[in-house]
């Protein structure tokens, strides 16, 4: 290893702690694939894209074998995941190079890295596929205390046009955005400030994709992350299902209100069972699937994913994970798998969501991060 990737993965690791690295499913491209899925050309080509936060590699999992079936190289400390509509294409965000990078989805190949306003994490598709907005969270590059590496207070959300792969605008944001998510009907985009930003943020805002304007604000401390929304019959958007990076749970915030109606809390598990590599978060990562009936969430204290029902949130089943630190997750378009990252492993768990076991573990790159469903063209 160079002493460049050294350094990069030092800071990365370092970030991660003190910023509470974050994760959800890619439910808009997931529901856009369901159709695509029930046909056996789609289950066929069903892959897990799987960032590798302190590696070099982006790797990429056939679902029907369990493996790691090939690669994508020369990117570094990949965070954020998702693809285009059609398949053809990856993007991932780098935070070394600070970029969007644009992968084609037949050679696996690099084809564009779009520069960023700052270091990315998330990235999004709207359901139209017109446009993708990236989440920026502070530049860790403040060496004015050093060793102690410190975060400057810029931050944004980024938007970036599809066609032209250009970035159109930079939307400035208090503390900086590090999870983000497009509502289901494509009007929203829902963003968590970055807890590291000091003084944190401490908000939850919501973007009106119309006009990329702040449409509302809501304060929570801490800042959400990660969340997944369910959406009403007529596809707008009705709970926000948030982790924090502080409890061992998550919160639930009715989306036409700006109210926080509940907060659910993971069961207490002995200290011996627990994770003793838990932070930077105890919980993080949560997914709903299509058919809007189950809830997941993990949670890397107890080392467990958790299933509740919809929307009554009652909890029906627990896996155990055999990786360590869980840090994101992803649901079949099927609704019957959840791709569980274990960042302190190098592995990703595979959960049966009907029977709540651990069916495989998938050895991937060093620290994976983030993870999204792809249909290869």
């Amino acid at each position: 290893m160079t002493n460049k990737l050294m350094f990069r993965g030092a800071l990365t690791a370092l970030a991660g702690v003190l910023l509470g690295t974050a994760s959800f499913s890619f439910l808009a491209a997931q529901e856009a694939n369901v159709a695509v899925y029930a046909g056996m050309k789609g289950a066929a080509k069903l892959r897990i894209v799987q960032t590798n936060g302190a590696g070099d590699t982006v790797s990429i999992i056939d679902p029907a074998t369990n493996k790691v079936v090939a690669e994508v190289k020369g990117v570094e400390a990949t965070h954020g995941a998702t693809v285009s509509m059609d398949g053809s294409r990856i993007y991932v965000t780098e935070e070394y190079q600070k970029s969007l990078t644009v992968i084609d989805g037949k050679t696996l190949q690099v084809t564009k890295r779009v520069p960023l306003s700052g270091v990315p994490n998330l990235v999004q598709v709207t359901p139209d596929g017109r446009r993708l907005y990236v989440s920026i969270t502070q530049n860790w590059d403040d060496l004015s205390s050093f060793p102690e590496i410190k975060a400057n207070p810029s931050g944004s959300i980024d938007v970036i046009d599809a066609a032209s792969l250009e970035k159109v605008k930079t939307i400035a944001l208090r503390g900086g955005i590090h999870d983000m998510y497009i509502s289901p009907d494509g009007k929203y985009v829902i963003a968590g400030g970055a807890r590291g930003a000091k003084p944190p943020a401490n908000l939850l805002n919501v973007i009106d994709t119309g006009t990329n304007e702040i449409a509302w604000t809501l304060s929570m401390s801490p800042s959400p992350s990660p969340m997944v929304m369910s959406k009403k019959a007529d596809g707008s958007t009705d709970k926000i299902y948030a982790q924090n990076g502080r409890d061992n749970g998550f919160a639930v915030i009715d989306f036409g209100t700006h109210v926080v109606t509940s907060v659910i809390k993971f069961p207490d598990i002995p200290a011996a069972q627990q994770n003793p590599f838990a932070p930077p978060s105890p919980s993080h990562g949560i997914g709903i699937t299509s058919d809007q009936k189950i809830l997941v969430a993990n949670s890397r204290l107890n080392n467990a994913l958790y299933k509740y029902s919809l929307p009554d949130l009652q909890l029906l089943g627990t896996a155990p994970l055999g990786g360590k630190g869980a840090e994101w997750l992803t649901i079949t378009p099927d609704d019957k798998s959840v791709y569980v990252a274990n960042a302190h492993s190098n592995d990703v768990s595979v959960v049966d969501i009907a029977t709540m076991k651990e069916t495989a573990r998938v050895p991937v790159g060093f620290a994976p991060a983030r993870n999204t469903p792809w249909i290869a063209p």
